[in-house]
């Protein structure tokens, strides 16, 4: 017999806050967040630059929470922001050679949270689980 939805809603909300307090708890060795090791992966994705728009699309989220996030970037030295060759308009955020270390750092400990969190699912196990949270994430998208 199948869990209520309500147990099964709320195993997922906890599941979830559990898995990223630990993932926050390991990033701040890296004096990261996830919203920071997010922002960085973004940056090195597309080349080391994101006009501040485009981040903030690639980050789905809106153009005053990507602003504020910079801000703390720019105070950890991880990025830059500098003027847009192809718009004066807009501008860019760079990452540097700190953000660039920081990255790799927090990638690492990311890396290592998973395989803590995953390592004991099959290798099935693990692609029906990305499957399903692929599904919720649609559905309430």
């Amino acid at each position: 017999m199948a869990a209520p939805a309500s147990t099964t809603f709320w195993a997922l909300v906890h599941a979830s806050d559990a898995a990223q307090a630990h993932l926050e708890s390991r990033l701040e060795s890296c004096g990261l967040s996830i919203p920071k090791l997010a922002a960085l992966q973004r940056l090195v994705e597309a080349g080391d630059s994101l006009p501040l728009g485009q981040l903030a699309e690639r980050l789905s989220c809106v153009k005053s929470n990507v602003t504020q996030l910079m801000d703390r970037l720019e105070a950890d030295g991880f990025v830059s922001r500098e003027a847009d060759p192809n718009d004066r308009r807009s501008r860019l955020a760079v990452i540097t050679a700190t953000g660039r270390k920081a990255y790799a750092e927090g990638a690492k400990v990311q890396e290592s949270v998973e395989k803590a969190l995953f390592g004991k699912f099959s290798k099935e196990e693990a692609l029906q689980l990305a499957s399903l949270m692929a599904r919720l994430e649609a559905q309430a998208s």
